[in-house]
């Protein structure tokens, strides 16, 4: 009989999952946001979210397991200098996974996986005002007669 198991294990060895789950979650504390697969991400977020906890204890035993986790020096010192003031005070969901469109290349899934408290606010890209098809069309009547316009305008003038 078939059983769920409770991790993906992302087409890699024990070893080598554990080290790709470690450098992203390096690179998500160190750049507060990460863009790569939707299944890399859900996975990031279990080793990222119990890290996080853990460094809210602010221990120097804490801070030695999480070393030992990430294996980054700078990582860790981000992690409790900043991100454990900025979101030491959340009781859980520190990360959010916005999904994105595939990747062109080969159609993976993909997704951003960022810091709660430090995402940025998109900023509103102006709309582009739809334009006329005449004026698109190179052989148009319309564009064609507005052309004539143009020159009949500039020749009395």
């Amino acid at each position: 009989m078939r059983k769920v198991k409770p991790a993906r294990k992302l087409g890699r060895t024990a070893a080598h999952r554990k080290a790709t789950l470690s450098n992203l979650s390096t690179q998500l504390l160190i750049h507060k946001r990460i863009e790569t697969t939707e299944a890399k991400a859900k996975e990031t977020r279990k080793v990222v979210e119990k890290i996080i906890t853990k460094a809210r204890k602010g221990t120097h035993h804490a801070q030695r397991e999480i070393f030992s986790a990430l294996r980054d020096k700078e990582a860790v010192r981000e992690l409790f200098e900043e991100i454990v003031g900025k979101i030491g005070s959340r009781n859980g969901g520190y990360t959010r996974i916005i999904k994105l469109v595939p990747r062109y290349g080969d159609a993976a899934k993909m997704a951003v996986i960022e810091l709660v408290d430090y995402a940025e606010a998109p900023s509103a890209a102006p709309v582009a005002a739809k334009q006329d098809r005449s004026k698109r069309v190179k052989g148009s009547k319309r564009a064609e007669a507005d052309a004539q316009e143009k020159e009949g305008g500039e020749a009395a003038e």
